[in-house]
């Protein structure tokens, strides 16, 4: 399947496409009102270059989505930046289309001199990461149980 990878901020249309389902994913069951999540994805939208939000496509059509943002979870403060809210609609799943929008953020986060970025997931997400080359580093942590993994330059 032929699709885009585009950043938000040149694909503005599917702001609130990505904000719904990242509400609706990982928020909405934790009590998070949907303001909330619109105004962090409002964030990716300045010229700085972290956070960013990366959009999957094609033509008008929303496929998925990933995030680079500086901090991912609170209970580590000193891992930074984070690959984030990666996100691909179940119609589209078993694609590669959540792999390349994860290699894609890893390459601008590496694109701009970071020399590791790091990813949280949930247990049964672990082997989606370790084939794409993420190493973990860390088991069950925090209240979710996350495992927190690391890619670094050159791996």
């Amino acid at each position: 399947m032929s699709f885009t990878i585009s950043d938000l901020r040149q694909q503005p249309a599917f702001f609130d496409a990505v904000a719904d389902r990242i509400w609706r994913a990982w928020r909405k069951e934790r009590g998070f009102p949907a303001d909330y999540i619109a105004g962090r994805l409002r964030e990716n939208m300045t010229p700085s270059p972290i956070p960013f939000a990366l959009v999957a496509h094609r033509d008008e059509t929303f496929i998925g989505t990933a995030s680079v943002i500086a901090a991912d979870l609170e209970e580590r403060p000193q891992y930074s930046p984070w690959v984030g809210a990666v996100w691909v609609d179940p119609k589209y799943r078993m694609q590669e289309i959540g792999s390349a929008l994860v290699e894609r953020a890893v390459e601008a986060v590496f694109a701009l001199h970071f020399r590791r970025v790091y990813l949280c997931a949930e247990r049964e997400r672990r082997r989606f990461y370790a084939r794409q080359g993420w190493v973990p580093i860390e088991e069950d942590v925090g209240e979710r149980k996350l495992t927190v993994f690391v890619k670094n330059a050159g791996s």
